[in-house]
């Protein structure tokens, strides 16, 4: 039940695990004037060590550079925007998410979608060695912004204290 300071409105969901494991919740809304698809994996920079720091950032970026069926970051693009639709997606400590929403009526397309730059991207040695190049230049970004820089340093000596 989730309130706000009209009246209270009641959200139902389905939730479903399927043979593969893959855990599904679906929040059905006939007044709903877009859906989203996400994909959450329990994946971030607290299970990265030395030897693969930063790959979940940087599968995060590689993933919407094209699938087997969409071969480049342009068809993707193309197809979410020709729609009206908006992509992103993020990497936490935790979880690294890839989401896409588009408006309601489209959600057969958003879950294959958001599924097929998941499941096969392809990964291309051309698009990993572009890709290095915006990883570092993002990475010198927040290096050079204090208070990006402080919350990281915190969340460092925080988890180093609670182990």
């Amino acid at each position: 039940m989730f309130k706000n300071d009209k009246k209270s409105v009641k959200k139902e969901f389905e939730k479903y695990k399927l043979k593969n494991g893959v855990r599904v919740v679906l929040v059905p809304d006939d007044k709903a004037v877009a859906v989203l698809a996400q994909v959450l994996v329990e994946t971030g920079s607290a299970y990265e060590n030395k030897g693969n720091n930063g790959i979940s950032h940087f599968l995060e970026h590689m993933v919407f550079k094209g699938t087997k069926r969409r071969p480049s970051t342009k068809i993707i693009a193309e197809e979410v925007d020709g729609l009206g639709g908006q992509m992103n997606a993020f990497t936490g400590q935790e979880e690294t998410g890839y989401w896409i929403k588009m408006p309601s009526g489209q959600g057969e397309l958003v879950v294959d979608l958001v599924a097929d730059i998941y499941l096969n991207p392809l990964l291309e040695q051309k698009e990993i060695n572009r890709e290095r190049g915006v990883i570092l230049q993002e990475l010198a970004m927040y290096e050079d912004l204090p208070m990006r820089k402080v919350e990281e340093e915190f969340g460092e000596l925080l988890m180093a204290t609670s182990q």
